[in-house]
């Protein structure tokens, strides 16, 4: 963000800024040509997933019974996620999922936060991509689960028959076909983009608008200085939105994975 900023002051950049900032160039220094994949979202991803590996085989390697600072905070997100999500949702058999929430929520949190940590300042999950793939990760556990618990003609007699008089079925089998097997998947990753997508471009939106003010006139210098002083207040409100959201996907999988489970409709 404070590039594209630089940038802009300099009188280089176009304002305002557009989807097409969404679509990162490769980083590699030598044979990007031959690796367009590896960009900006790429090593954000994988750095997540080193982060989360690494700290959490640190904090288990010798765990003790009086916990260190690391060990306990391992402990509050695993606890956290197992009472509040994967029982609260699920019920005593959501403990053997506990540890999926966990990465998940984890996962999520951590690829979120680059939207506000400095010489990052954009999440992979403001690119449609990331979340469609977690998503759909979530849809085929919570389908696989269903079928494994009740048999494959079951799981779908049960997720596509509602308790409803016959003559109104015709109606309502696409209804919950469409529901459950698209609707699901696509507004948990849709969610999760649309939120991070927005903030990043408020956050582009009142940090550059502040220097294309500066620059475009003398008398709007006052104004940009509040253009600024927005920028601070949504990225506070950014900051809850990372969390929230991180939430609301673990959540919303856990759902699912509880209608799957269940014996009624």
């Amino acid at each position: 963000m404070f590039g594209q900023a630089n940038v802009l002051a300099a009188g280089q950049a176009a304002f305002p800024p557009s989807v097409d900032d969404f679509y990162l160039p490769a980083i590699l220094p030598w044979g990007a040509e031959n690796a367009p994949w590896f960009t900006k979202f790429t090593l954000m991803v994988w750095i997540a997933v080193g982060v989360l590996i690494i700290f959490f085989l640190a904090t288990y390697r010798k765990p003790q019974l009086v916990p260190t600072k690391k060990q306990w905070l391992a402990e509050s997100i695993y606890g956290f996620v197992r009472n509040n999500i994967s029982v609260d949702m699920i019920g005593h058999q959501g403990v053997r999922f506990a540890p999926y929430f966990t990465t998940l929520f984890c996962f999520v949190l951590l690829t979120n936060s680059f939207a506000i940590i400095p010489f990052f300042q954009i999440s992979p999950n403001s690119h449609i991509a990331f979340p469609a793939i977690l998503a759909v990760i979530s849809y085929v556990l919570f389908n696989y689960i269903g079928i494994r618990h009740h048999g494959f003609g079951k799981y779908f007699k049960h997720a596509l028959i509602p308790p409803a008089p016959w003559y109104i079925l015709p109606l309502l089998i696409p209804i919950e076909a469409f529901s459950t097997f698209i609707i699901r998947p696509f507004s948990l990753a849709v969610r999760l983009f649309a939120n991070m997508f927005a903030g990043h471009m408020l956050l582009l939106v009142f940090t550059l608008g502040g220097f294309a003010m500066l620059n475009a006139n003398a008398w709007l210098a006052p104004v940009s200085v509040v253009s600024w002083v927005m920028t601070v207040a949504l990225t506070l409100l950014e900051a809850l939105v990372i969390v929230l959201q991180a939430y609301v996907f673990t959540v919303l999988s856990a759902s699912y994975i509880q209608g799957a489970l269940a014996e009624e409709h």
